[in-house]
C-alpha cells in the first residue's frame, strides 16, 4: 500500500471511529430526532438567513431532500419559515425555542467531544496543524474542481 491510499484509508478509518464513538451518545441524548434533522437544525443556527440553497450546499444535499426535512422540522416546532418585507419570494429559516434547546444540546455534545479528544490535539504543534490544514485545503479544492468538472449539481 502506498502513503496515498495509507493516508485515504486512515481518514476513512479515523473518521468512522468518531463517528461510531460519537453516535452511541447523540442517540441518547437526540433520539427523537433522525442525524439529516439534527444536522440541519445545526446548520439553521449556524447560517443567517438559511434558505434551502444554503442549507443544501452547507449539508452536501440536493434542495429536495432540504425540502422535505425542512418541512418535517417545521411539523415538529423546531423551525419556522419566514420572508423578509423586501423579498416575499425567498423563504428563510430560524431556530423556534424548541429547535434551540436542540441545537444546545448537539453543540454542547461537541464540545464534549472536543474536549474527550482534547488530549491528543494538546500534543499536536502550530506547525503539524498548518500542514494538515494546508492539505485539507488543497484537498478540499481539487474534490471542488472534480465535482464542477463531472457538472455535479450538489443542490
Amino acid at each position: 500500500m502506498n502513503k496515498q491510499e495509507q493516508v485515504m484509508m486512515d481518514f476513512r478509518e479515523l473518521f468512522n471511529k468518531m463517528a461510531w464513538l460519537n453516535k452511541v451518545k447523540m442517540e441518547v441524548c437526540l433520539k427523537d430526532y433522525k442525524p439529516s434533522e439534527v444536522h440541519c437544525i445545526d446548520s439553521i443556527g449556524r447560517i443567517v438567513d438559511s434558505n434551502v440553497t444554503k442549507l443544501a450546499e452547507s449539508l452536501y444535499m440536493t434542495r429536495g431532500a432540504i425540502s422535505k426535512i425542512t418541512k418535517k422540522l417545521i411539523s415538529k416546532d423546531l423551525i419556522e419559515s419566514y420572508q423578509k418585507p423586501d423579498n416575499k419570494k425567498e423563504v428563510y429559516f430560524r431556530l423556534t425555542e424548541q429547535g434551540k434547546v436542540v441545537y444546545k444540546i448537539h453543540d454542547e455534545l461537541h464540545k464534549e467531544f472536543q474536549e474527550r479528544d482534547k488530549v491528543v490535539f494538546d500534543q499536536v504543534t502550530d506547525e503539524q496543524f498548518d500542514s494538515m490544514l494546508s492539505f485539507m485545503e488543497k484537498y478540499s479544492r481539487h474534490l471542488d474542481a472534480e465535482i464542477q468538472k463531472q457538472g455535479i449539481d450538489i443542490n
